[in-house]
């Protein structure tokens, strides 16, 4: 064992070790069905990081009788997929490779669609798996090649055997007799958060630091800050970050990028940063959501651990620049008015096909001609008041000038 991890030498060689996922691998999931029924296509299997996506695809693999091939996206390049293609020997048809490309979410478009030909031509068969929406991350192209699994995370009930499993596989490895009830078990499962090889890892460790009983203290000794990391600490995190960088501190704006990070949330942090971009900056430094977008880019095509690194670009740059939350108040004042239901009668002029009595402004002084745009009973309403920004305090001042002309 000692040049190999115990999730992987727990690894499940058939579908009947795979936990949590009966809806797909159990007697009448679907994907156990379906190659039951000798039909193998393009798959993308998303869902939680250890819910079984790697293990069922060599399973899948091993079933279907084709050679089998890894990639992990974020370190894969296009040479390594021409590498795979290679063992093909330029064979058409079915019975060519199974090509098992992870976090697929890393590649960029142009690396997803060099893809496209070897799966039409049946030289490789995908299965890709990504912990996010597929719907946002995967090219439409390969989508509609591919038919769509959802892994759900593990629940504690399903997690016992396989901690089972593990406390017999190390007792025999180290010759000893040490227990662990179902109630510890299942304190390690819901420190995992479902995570199947996170499990097996948290349960090794504290295997070793048990006398002879495992116990909820020994699991606490090691990785408190993932083992205590549920959806609110999740949330309470991210919150930290925003609040902050609206705080204009840096120091602790870079504290919780490193510290969500180190949790594996990537994701996560670009999401919340651009958000806060136009929540928080917005239109007092307009630019602030550009600069966040490409760092975010980065980070996602860099991969950890260089990622952090235009993240906290990113965090600093929002953290240190000027304030507004004028548009997020502004789309908010509209949102209620849309939800109580005004609003729904648009100005005849501005209606197509013919815009009858429109007045186009770039036809007048400035670009600019005083004209109704909002319906009816919205007429003269206020949404949107600038900043005490230089930005908007400037963009304000042309506005009044060229509306007083």
């Amino acid at each position: 064992m000692k040049n190999a991890q115990l999730a992987d030498l727990l690894r499940p060689g058939d579908f009947d070790g795979i936990v949590g996922q009966e809806h797909l691998f159990g007697e009448r999931g679907v994907v156990r069905r379906m190659l039951a029924g000798g039909r193998i296509t393009n798959m993308i299997f998303y869902g939680p990081p250890g819910t079984g996506k790697t293990t069922a695809a060599s399973v899948i693999a091993k079933q279907s009788g084709m050679t089998f091939r890894k990639l992990n996206a974020t370190s894969a390049s296009l040479s390594d997929i021409k590498d795979v293609i290679s063992e093909t020997n330029n064979v058409f048809g079915a019975g060519g490779v199974l090509l098992y490309l992870d976090e697929i979410q890393y590649f960029n478009r142009k690396q997803q669609q060099s893809l496209l030909e070897y799966m039409e031509d049946g030289r490789i068969t995908l299965i890709a798996s990504t912990t996010e929406n597929p719907h946002f991350y995967v090219y439409n192209a390969i989508l509609s090649r591919s038919s769509l699994f959802e892994f759900k995370p593990v629940s504690p009930l399903a997690l016992r055997p396989v901690l089972r499993r593990a406390l017999d596989y190390l007792n025999e490895e180290t010759s000893q007799a040490k227990v662990a009830d179902d109630a510890v078990c299942d304190y390690i499962s819901t420190c995992s958060r479902g995570d199947v090889r996170h499990a097996i890892v948290l349960f090794e460790n504290a295997y070793h630091a048990a006398d002879g009983e495992l116990l909820r203290e020994h699991v606490d000794s090691f990785d408190t800050s993932v083992s205590g990391f549920n959806d609110d600490t999740h949330y309470d995190l991210l919150s930290c970050l925003q609040k902050s960088i609206r705080g204009s501190d840096p120091d602790a704006a870079a504290f919780y990028v490193a510290k969500l990070l180190s949790l594996g949330e990537l994701i996560s942090v670009c999401r919340r940063l651009q958000v806060i971009a136009s929540e928080d900056i917005g239109l007092a430094y307009p630019l602030a959501a550009a600069v966040t977008r490409t760092c975010v880019e980065s980070a996602k095509e860099l991969g950890m651990p260089e990622a952090q690194i235009p993240l906290a670009h990113a965090a600093i740059l929002l953290a240190t620049s000027p304030k507004s939350n004028s548009a997020y108040l502004a789309v908010g004042a509209a949102a209620e008015d849309v939800k109580r239901g005004a609003g729904v009668q648009v100005p005849t002029h501005l209606q197509s096909p013919l815009f009858k009595g429109y007045l186009y402004p770039h036809d007048y002084e400035n670009h600019y001609v005083p004209q109704q745009y909002l319906p009816d009973d919205l007429k003269g309403k206020t949404y949107y008041t600038p900043g005490p920004n230089k930005t908007e305090q400037a963009a304000a001042e042309y506005w009044k000038k060229i509306k007083l002309k």
